[in-house]
């Protein structure tokens, strides 16, 4: 193991470079493209023995996963924001076909109007798709969660696509401490990808067939099944990491401070760092304030949600995305893991840092003030350099 202060990208590309990718495809998009750009040295340079392929398009990114995938080789790619829409119909073959390829979503704002700043409406907007989500804090963590990826998805009982998910520019142009894996450690721990069916001319066989109405909702219930059995992989692979590398960076959800909280902040991404630092603050005052990360949004883990927060009475959800027409993705989302139990908390929503927006220490205790005080949903942090609510 060797610890180095290098660029958020940097780490990524050097956790896929263990993973040992057969193919990767790349397409330029800002702000990914320091992954691919490192990813393409590396290979030049003899470090990574890959196919390297730059494509025409984030469509074409996908389909040569895709296509990677099917013959049975280990594939990776990245991208974001409108890229990541270009994707789509491909997201969804992949994951009907069951291929546990993994891409990097360095999540940026939507157009119009153009933005190339942090938020998470890239993601949510293909969070139906049937891939695994992940959301990472920091630099560490995001390239902790890469090798686990491939580790989850490829393991016989899932056999999912993952996208680890890493706050554009916050994180991915932000130079941190992070501790490198060792390729001789990656290979005890991530095994070579040996999927049970692939195409060969060895012995023929045919993905994507067409399938009448007799056959199509058995192939959705068992996509159903996987995301949902894949709650337990996603924490055996933590635990395992663990273990190996002495170190928890997976798992689908961190507790922070919830013992005996009356009121909890539940968020994703690199924003927990902020909301940590208001909770200490904010305990240090007296205050019983604790913090859920959400770091798997798919398959979204309503059990351990429930659990973690089913003693407090005031939860707060601080999200970068939300539904237009509906409001808050995570707020409603936490609000049916609620639906029909005895003790039913008092649910706050906040949307924040849309297109990059600084969330500040500042913004946060306001927003936890405000929502103690009085039932807010779907508000928005520091418009206009006040917490408005929609509809105000």
């Amino acid at each position: 193991m060797m610890k180095k202060v290098i660029e958020g990208s940097m780490a990524v590309a050097e956790a896929v470079k263990v993973c040992r990718p057969h193919v990767i495809s790349a397409y330029p998009i800002t702000p990914q493209t320091h992954i691919v750009e490192n990813l393409s040295q590396m290979v030049a340079d003899g470090e990574l023995k890959a196919e390297f392929i730059n494509v025409e398009s984030e469509f074409g990114a996908a389909s040569v996963i895709l296509g990677a995938s099917v013959t049975g080789a280990r594939a990776y790619s990245t991208t974001t924001a409108q890229g990541l829409l270009l994707m789509a119909e491909v997201l969804f073959n992949i994951a009907g076909l069951r291929l546990p390829v993994s891409i990097t979503c360095a999540n940026r704002s939507l157009s119009a109007p153009i933005n190339i700043w942090n938020d998470h409406q890239d993601a949510m907007t293909v969070r139906d798709s049937g891939w695994i989500q992940l959301y990472a804090e920091d630099c560490q963590e995001v390239a902790d969660m890469q090798i686990q990826a491939y580790k989850i998805g490829e393991n016989p009982e899932i056999s999912l696509p993952v996208m680890v998910n890493m706050d554009g520019f916050i994180l991915t142009h932000a130079f941190e401490p992070v501790e490198l894996i060792d390729q001789k450690i990656a290979d005890e721990f991530l095994p070579p990808y040996k999927p049970e069916v692939y195409l060969t001319t060895k012995n023929p066989v045919t993905f994507g067939i067409l399938a009448e109405p007799q056959y199509y909702m058995e192939t959705r219930y068992r996509l159903q099944q996987a995301i949902e059995a894949s709650k337990q992989v996603i924490e055996d692979v933590a635990n395992e990491f663990k273990k190996v590398f002495g170190r928890y960076a997976g798992g689908l959800v961190d507790k922070y401070r919830l013992d005996g909280a009356k009121t909890a902040v539940v968020a994703m991404g690199s924003v927990v760092g902020t909301i940590r630092e208001v909770v200490d603050e904010l305990r240090g005052k007296g205050e019983k304030v604790g913090l859920l990360k959400i770091r798997a949004f798919r398959p979204f883990p309503k059990e351990v949600v429930y659990d973690a927060l089913k003693g407090v009475d005031n939860i707060i959800i601080m999200e970068k995305a939300l539904s237009l027409g509906f409001g808050g993705i995570l707020l409603n989302e936490t609000k049916a893991v609620f639906y029909g139990k005895e003790k039913q908390p008092r649910m706050s929503g906040f949307i924040a840092g849309l297109g990059g927006r600084d969330v500040p220490n500042k913004s946060i205790i306001k927003a936890v003030k405000k929502a103690e005080s009085e039932m807010l949903e779907d508000s928005f942090v520091d418009l206009r350099e006040e917490l408005i609510g929609i509809g105000e």
